[in-house]
């Protein structure tokens, strides 16, 4: 049996040596990417619970296993459910027949939507997951066995494809570069190890450093002020959705995560960056040690995500906060036969302080634009 010490050591040695090969430096999006997804190794790759609603106990020293962070398809399934009347309207404005969801996570989310498709009638060929941790798509598996017939997972996208896409809390898992503004010069903040004398380097926790190095890389909005500043760019995730909109023929996109227009994402005043990490429902800012043990993310920069889509010729349905998606979705009618629990859980996806407000949601399109239920009421596309 794997323990977490083991996957560190054996992940701190590898990324270390990836270092070495590097010339002693490598980007923060390098680094995020081997102690996110390493094989075997890396956060999500490896078998650790991530997902749910118990996090890990103590024990003296011990840890008994546990869950990291709980998303909303976990919290309630009234989140799929509600989610799934975008789907199905979708489905039929395209006249598509197949669901991909990228990063399908415990399966949870899957399963409501397909439960809740199935309960309205929406034909449905295929449910596709592209999903990079194998342990997770053996829960997946194990989660949607009644669906066995119309779900798949590929690990590679074809040319090709149609239909509705959703991803929940993806795009923040995304590598990101971080730039750092130190004395009005702008650098790249990548990762290093430590010079002698700096950290003991048998250390798990101490084996890599900070290193600054010039660039002309700079964010897309330059924040204003003279003081020091440090954010992230999304090179990837934007990729990412240029993809998605090459092959995209005919269908929609649905993105839910945490993040920001890019005015609010430059703000002066946000300038110690968005990074977080994850474990045991606690979060703190430092990813540079347990890798491999907890989860690395960043907000998402939407305008971005916006700007991508349009160069990949799709268009923005709308934006909004998840509260105002889910609400204009039917969440509110969904509650009136629902019991006190599930209520009081349906409450942390729509307040203000919990996740109503911080996270967004962002549709895509291919094609002749109409009109998306979710985005209604409350549309902020003027924002981006």
């Amino acid at each position: 049996m794997t323990t977490a010490y083991s996957l560190t050591s054996a992940l701190t040695r590898h990324i270390s040596q990836t270092i070495s090969d590097s010339g002693g430096w490598i980007g923060f999006d390098a680094f995020m990417a081997l102690a996110l997804y390493t094989p075997g190794l890396g956060y999500y790759a490896n078998d650790s619970a991530k997902f749910g609603s118990l996090p890990y106990a103590t024990q003296g020293d011990n840890p008994t296993p546990g869950s990291d962070f709980v998303t909303a398809p976990e919290m309630t399934p009234l989140f799929g459910q509600t989610l799934a009347a975008q789907v199905a309207q979708a489905l039929q404005v395209t006249q598509t027949t197949e669901v991909w969801e990228f990063g399908a996570g415990s399966g949870a989310l899957a399963l409501q939507v397909l439960d809740r498709l199935a309960a309205l009638g929406q034909p449905l060929v295929r449910y596709s997951i592209v999903d990079l941790s194998g342990s997770l798509r053996a829960r997946q598996q194990k989660t949607l066995e009644k669906y066995s017939d119309a779900v798949r997972w590929v690990s590679e996208l074809p040319d090709t494809l149609q239909g509705v896409v959703i991803g929940n809390e993806v795009l923040d898992a995304m590598p990101v570069k971080l730039l750092a503004r130190t004395r009005g010069v702008w650098h790249e903040r990548g990762v290093a190890l430590p010079a002698p004398g700096e950290a003991p380097l048998d250390a798990a926790a101490a084996a890599f450093a900070w290193r600054d190095v010039p660039t002309d890389l700079r964010p897309p909005l330059e924040p204003q002020g003279e003081h020091d500043y440090l954010t992230e760019i999304h090179a990837q995730a934007e990729s990412f959705v240029r993809t998605l909109g090459d092959k995209l023929s005919a269908g929609a996109l649905f993105f839910i995560d945490y993040g920001f227009p890019e005015a609010e994402y430059y703000h002066a005043q946000r300038h110690m960056g968005t990074v977080m990490c994850h474990r045991a429902h606690r979060s703190d800012t430092d990813p540079l040690t347990d890798v491999g043990l907890k989860d690395i993310t960043a907000h998402v920069n939407f305008t971005g995500i916006a700007l991508a889509a349009q160069e990949a010729d799709m268009g923005v349905l709308g934006y909004c906060t998840q509260a105002r998606f889910l609400m204009n979705c039917g969440l509110f009618e969904r509650l009136e036969d629902a019991s006190t629990v599930q209520r009081v859980q349906a409450q942390k996806l729509i307040m203000e302080h919990e996740m109503g407000e911080l996270f967004k949601v962002i549709g895509l399109f291919k094609g002749e634009p109409w009109d998306a239920i979710g985005f209604a009421h409350g549309d902020r596309t003027d924002r981006l």
